[in-house]
C-alpha cells in the first residue's frame, strides 16, 4: 500500500536547501510557504528579495529537485515571491495556516474611477517586462468582473484568429478558477522538456496552457497575490511556446493586484474588455478599460456578450440583459465597439462540452460574430503597429 505524501515529509526535505545567505535552511527561516499536494504534484513558494530573485534561481532549482527526489513525488512546481521579507517570519516550519504575512508592496500604478480624469500632463507609467522569445503579440481578455463570459470569449477570439491563419496560443491566467480545460476539453498534464521548460496542451490547432492542468478541478488554489503572480509568469516564460503570431490571455476577473501587475509587466498588444449590456456589468467593464489605459496598454475594443436571447424553439429574441449597453459605453469612452455575442443554448452546450462553437460550428451566426470580432481586434493591433512605425524622412536635395 502506497504512503500518503504528506506536507511534513515536503518541508522536512526542504531542511536541506540552506536559505538564500547560507545561515539557515529555508524552512527554518519561514521562507516556504502554502504547500499544495495533489496526487503526487507538489506546489509551493519561496519568498526571497525581489531585487535577488534572479540570483536565487538556483535555490528555486535546488527546492524542486529535492522534492523531486521523494516517493511519490511526480513534479513539482515551485516559485519564488516576495510575499514576506526574507527571515521575518518565525524560526519554525510553516504550512498553510500561518497568520498572513507581511503585504507586498503597493503597485505603482492603481486603476482610477470612471469619472476620474486624467491630467493631459500625467503619462501612464510604461511597461517594464520584456517580451517573450517567439510571440509576436499578446492580447488581454478581461472584464471588470466575473460571470460575462469573458473564458469563453477568449477561446472562441482564439479560435477564431486560428482560422485566419495565425499561429496561436492561449494562456488561462486565472489562476483561482482556470477555465479552459473544460472548455476546450483538454485533460492530462503538460510534459516537461529540457531546460525545465512546459510542453503546451494542443486543441484545434491552438496551443494551451492553464493551471488546470497541474491541479484537479476541485483542488482549491489558496495563494496569495504574489504567490499568483509568480505562477502566471513561470506559465508565460517557462513554457515553450515556440513561435506564435499572437498569444490570447485570459486574464483574472477584476482589476486586482494580479491584474494590474500582469498588465504592467507583460507587453501586451491590447486588451479586449468583455461586458453584458447591463449597467451593473458596465461600471465594472469601465474600471477594467481604465485600468488599461493607465498602465498603457491600448484598449482593441469592448465586446458585448449575453447581447439577447435567442429562443432555440422559436427563434425569438430576447433582451435579458438588456440591449446595445456596451456598445452605447463604447461610443461614451471612445473605444472600439468589437461586437455582440447573442446568448444562445449553443454556446453553452459547446462550452460545457469542451468543443468551442468556433470550432464545432463554424458557419453558425454566433461563430461568425466571433470571427468578426477577432478579424476587427487584429486589424486594431495591425493599425496601432503600423502608426507606432517611425514616418518617412523626406530628403531635399539640392
Amino acid at each position: 500500500m502506497t504512503e500518503t505524501l504528506t506536507k511534513d515529509q515536503i518541508l522536512a526535505a526542504l531542511k536541506g536547501v540552506k536559505g538564500p545567505d547560507l545561515s539557515d535552511n529555508i524552512v527554518s527561516l519561514g521562507l516556504v510557504s502554502e504547500v499544495v499536494i495533489n496526487k503526487g504534484k507538489v506546489y509551493f513558494a519561496i519568498s526571497v528579495d525581489p531585487a535577488r530573485a534572479t540570483e536565487l534561481e538556483g535555490l528555486r532549482q535546488a527546492a524542486a529537485t529535492v522534492v523531486e527526489g521523494l516517493p511519490g513525488v511526480t513534479s513539482a512546481m515551485v516559485t519564488l515571491t516576495a510575499d514576506r521579507e526574507p527571515g521575518s517570519a518565525e524560526k519554525s516550519p510553516v504550512s498553510t495556516s500561518r497568520a498572513a504575512p507581511r503585504p507586498a508592496p503597493a503597485p505603482t500604478a492603481a486603476p482610477t474611477p470612471a469619472s476620474a480624469k486624467t491630467p493631459a500632463a500625467s503619462q501612464p507609467p510604461r511597461q517594464s517586462g520584456g517580451g517573450i522569445p517567439g510571440i509576436r503579440r499578446i492580447i488581454a481578455v478581461a472584464s471588470g468582473k466575473g460571470g460575462v463570459g469573458k473564458s469563453t470569449t477568449a477561446v472562441n477570439i482564439a479560435l477564431a484568429l486560428k482560422d485566419q491563419g495565425l499561429k496561436v496560443g492561449i494562456l488561462d491566467a486565472d489562476i483561482y478558477g482556470p477555465s479552459l480545460p473544460r472548455l476546450l476539453g483538454l485533460s492530462g498534464q503538460p510534459q516537461q522538456l529540457a531546460g525545465n521548460k512546459l510542453d503546451p496542451m494542443r486543441r484545434h490547432g491552438v496551443k494551451v496552457m492553464s493551471m488546470g492542468f497541474l491541479v484537479d478541478e476541485e483542488t482549491p488554489m489558496i495563494w496569495r497575490g504574489p504567490m499568483v503572480i509568480s505562477a502566471i509568469s513561470q506559465m508565460l516564460k517557462d513554457v515553450a511556446w515556440g513561435e506564435l503570431d499572437v498569444l490570447v490571455v485570459d486574464m483574472p476577473p477584476g482589476t486586482g493586484d494580479a491584474q494590474l501587475t500582469m498588465a504592467q509587466q507583460v507587453p501586451l498588444a491590447g486588451a479586449v474588455i468583455v461586458s453584458t449590456p447591463q449597467d451593473l456589468a458596465l461600471i465594472d467593464a469601465r474600471k477594467g478599460l481604465n485600468m488599461f489605459t493607465k498602465v498603457n496598454v491600448p484598449v482593441l475594443g469592448i465586446v458585448e456578450n449575453m447581447s439577447t436571447f435567442i429562443c432555440p424553439h422559436c427563434g425569438g429574441r430576447s433582451d435579458i440583459f438588456g440591449h446595445g449597453g456596451a456598445k452605447e459605453e463604447a461610443k461614451k469612452l471612445g473605444v472600439p465597439f468589437l461586437g455582440e455575442v447573442p446568448l444562445t443554448m449553443a454556446v453553452r452546450e459547446t462550452s460545457d462540452s469542451g468543443e468551442p462553437v468556433v470550432a464545432s460550428d463554424p458557419d453558425s451566426e454566433v461563430s461568425k460574430a466571433y470571427r468578426d470580432i477577432a478579424r476587427t481586434a487584429w486589424a486594431e493591433i495591425e493599425r496601432a503597429s503600423s502608426d507606432a512605425r517611425p514616418a518617412p524622412k523626406i530628403v531635399m536635395e539640392n
